[in-house]
């Protein structure tokens, strides 16, 4: 059911799996609205080095907006930023990336970022590879992905990532639809700038969906406990753990 490329033991495990929970009249059959699959995105769907991507866009977006911010060049941690010095970004912690994401991903509709981080998304390229975003997403996981999917898996992405950023390219990459992307959220408010009515990001977090905050926004968002969980980080613990915890058959992928 899956080209060939390493297998073995893990790949026979999870055939196993999918083959248990989708034959009718088995001990482990699950009615197809629970077969709920999540996946984390950066390092599990596509690379996330050297740097995050949504990372990437939001140091080029400062740069495309500094000429209208000539404070920047004297204010941290703005000035690191332009000045391309990347342990500065570091440096500035917690509160720097804050105040980048707030300058760079707030102060428009949802549906301008939306098209701001497409038009990205064409010509952005991997500092290490020189490759596209989008080429750099991998192979293996997007069989697994159509594979699930085949056996009437409805696959979600759930992402430390900003969720308007997932969005808009979640479909055209990994064909997941917007509305299967749990990711991090910005504050917002409600507006009618020019006479239309619009969804505005606002500066500032209001929910992390990262470690302890996945299963959380699962609950909320999908409303059903995954039986499958894929991630490669510490940041996916607490889902996996929670995702497997669950009553039934269940599987957990560390990438």
């Amino acid at each position: 059911p899956l080209p060939p490329r390493n297998e073995g033991a893990n790949e026979g495990a999870f055939i196993e799996f999918v083959e248990g929970v989708t034959t009718e009249g088995g001990p482990d059959y699950v009615e197809p609205q629970d077969r709920i699959a999540t996946f984390d995105n950066d390092g599990t769907l596509w690379v996330e080095q050297p740097m995050y991507v949504q990372l990437a866009f939001a140091i080029d977006r400062l740069k495309a907006l500094a000429a209208e911010h000539p404070e920047w060049a004297t204010t941290e941690p703005f000035k690191s930023v332009l000045d391309g010095d990347f342990a500065g970004v570091v440096a500035s912690g917690h509160k720097g990336l804050l105040e980048i994401l707030g300058a760079t991903h707030a102060g428009m509709t949802t549906d301008a970022f939306t098209k701001t981080v497409s038009d990205w998304m064409d010509t952005a390229k991997n500092p290490k590879t020189g490759k596209l975003n989008t080429q750099m997403i991998y192979q293996p996981m997007l069989e697994l992905l159509a594979y699930l999917r085949d056996q009437d898996f409805a696959t979600y992405i759930v992402s430390g990532g900003g969720l308007h950023f997932i969005r808009a390219f979640s479909e055209s990459a990994y064909n997941i639809p917007p509305n299967q992307v749990v990711g991090s959220t910005g504050k917002a408010s409600y507006a009618v700038p020019d006479g239309v009515p619009a969804v505005m990001k606002d500066p500032g977090i209001f929910f992390i969906d990262d470690k302890e905050g996945k299963p959380v926004a699962i609950d909320t968002r999908i409303g059903k406990r995954p039986i499958f969980a894929g991630g490669n980080s510490d940041g996916d613990f607490q889902m996996l753990e929670w995702t497997t915890a669950g009553e039934g058959p269940r599987f957990g992928l560390l990438v």
